[in-house]
């Protein structure tokens, strides 16, 4: 049995452009339903979400038959979250909430197996094809994707040794928490916001790493992608399902 190749990773990495959309209901029936939609990517959180662990074993089980990558967002950069999810078979991680090279470090260190890091050692796990992968625990880390998420000013101001530390693969904004930490919670559109976004992709681009953002606003997301950000979510599927059932329910009631 052969190590799965991490498609996600090598895209990103030869600057090929992902849209994915965000997966906040914890459900693997709601993931299979979206894994065929045609999106390059699934973000499967558990950080602003009743999803765990568990649940997102049934996820990646559920998006498996699809030509689709599914990404989990522990809910913090924990080490042994990481370790739990990447031998329930997850090859990419987006990690919450990086302040500094420090944590960066760490959370490659979570990915790596001794010496390079303190991932545990198992060779019975899904991610192991129950023992069947050959080689695994030396080639691992060839498909693992390491994604970090900025998200504050004090973030954003020590971008460049945060993106530069080896083994991240690439470095997302979260526009949401940035707006509250820049004084304007709730106001991701705010002039301040959107140029201290801006400034943010424009580095992370001059740093040669992969940048990334979440946006529902369609026209941002393209001036982003326009920037130079190269995995771009689009969507959440609970506010599809929001307002997609107050807007049919519009049309019958004045």
């Amino acid at each position: 049995m052969q190590l799965p190749q991490n498609t996600f990773k090598r895209a990103i990495l030869e600057g090929r452009q992902q849209i994915g959309l965000w997966c906040s209901l914890p459900g693997s029936y709601t993931v299979e339903a979206l894994a065929g939609a045609g999106y390059d990517w699934l973000l499967l959180d558990t950080e602003h979400s009743p999803g765990d662990p568990l649940t997102v074993l049934a996820q990646l089980q559920a998006a498996a038959p699809y030509p689709v990558t599914p990404i989990v967002r522990p809910a913090s950069n924990d080490a042994v979250l990481i370790k739990r999810l990447l031998d329930f078979g997850a090859q990419t991680l987006l990690i919450p909430y990086v302040q500094s090279a420090e944590e960066a470090r760490a959370a490659v260190s979570a990915m790596r197996y001794p010496p390079e890091g303190i991932r545990g050692v198992s060779g019975v796990t899904r991610a192991t094809g129950f023992g069947r992968v050959a080689g695994y625990g030396k080639r691992a880390h060839e498909e693992l994707c390491l994604l970090v998420q900025i998200e504050t000013e004090e973030a954003l101001g020590r971008l460049e040794e945060i993106a530069s530390v080896p083994g991240v693969d690439g470095v997302f904004i979260g526009p949401a928490d940035l707006a509250a930490s820049l004084g304007c919670i709730g106001e991701q559109g705010h002039p301040k916001v959107v140029a201290a976004i801006e400034d943010g992709i424009r580095r992370i681009r001059a740093c040669g790493k992969p940048a990334g953002i979440l946006t529902p606003d369609n026209a941002f997301a393209k001036r982003c992608m326009e920037l130079g950000v190269v995995f771009t979510a689009v969507g959440v599927d609970a506010t599809i399902l929001a307002r997609g059932a107050e807007n049919l329910l519009k049309q019958f009631r004045s």
